[in-house]
């Protein structure tokens, strides 16, 4: 017989699924439900548990549980896209705003992350991405001039890629992903419609030509309930000696 905490959490899912417990909308408490089936609290906690460890809501701390919306973005980890490819393939509302844009020396720590000296020139670009009128990603990318020469705000605003690619006819090749989960910094929380989460996801992505020059450095902050991480991995067949 299938534990009662399971069929809690199928029949809460499939409720979420169909539009009964709409994205961004708070669950009833844990106790509303233990009077609604007739249950403990702690059966509750479990299925809400499985709830939150499947993607269908979020824990707030004071607030309760948050339904989260299904249709998240797909941001692939595999993939090499820009945001201006993505929000296309996307089809919702998707804007750019850059709030910072200048040429300065590197110093030290983006040096040592571009692999370059101290003193080389580099774009310092940060941007706001805005997704059906929510900032949900901050960017801050980090550009060697000699390799990414004459950029412009307007560029950064509407893609770098494709400026590189286009104008000047570049190859984009590959890119190194590194992910960890964090609080939100005070600029996340001025920048980002937090919306109560309180952990951002970032992704550091080391970008390369097709000569494997490293010119590009971004640091991507997510909020953690508009994207997933999406891969595809394969089991390599081996053969047993025997």
């Amino acid at each position: 017989m299938q534990k009662k905490y399971l069929l809690i959490y199928e029949e809460i899912s499939k409720q979420i699924q169909e539009g009964h417990y709409p994205p961004k909308t708070i669950l009833p408490s844990e106790n509303e439900f233990a009077d609604m089936y007739q249950t403990s609290r702690e059966t509750i906690r479990k299925a809400l548990n499985l709830l939150a460890q499947n993607g269908f809501i979020q824990k707030i701390r004071g607030k309760g549980s948050l339904v989260l919306d299904l249709k998240r973005h797909q941001f692939p980890i595999s993939g090499l896209i820009s945001f201006k490819e993505l929000a296309e393939n996307m089809g919702g509302k998707a804007k750019t705003t850059v709030e910072e844009f200048t040429l300065e020396l590197a110093g030290r720590e983006i040096a040592r992350e571009l692999n370059v000296e101290d003193d080389e020139k580099v774009w310092k670009v940060k941007r706001v991405r805005h997704i059906d009128e929510e900032r949900v990603i901050l960017d801050k990318d980090f550009l060697v001039e000699k390799h990414v020469p004459g950029l412009s705000r307007v560029t950064c605003e509407n893609s770098i890629f494709e400026y590189i690619e286009g104008r000047l006819e570049k190859k984009i090749s590959f890119a190194k992903k590194e992910f960890t989960v964090e609080e939100p910094s005070t600029e996340d929380r001025k920048l980002l419609d937090m919306d109560g989460f309180n952990a951002i996801v970032i992704v550091k992505n080391y970008i390369y030509f097709d000569d494997a020059t490293l010119f590009q450095y971004t640091e991507s902050r997510h909020r953690p309930d508009k994207f997933r991480f999406v891969d595809f991995a394969r089991r390599m067949d081996t053969q047993q000696s025997l």
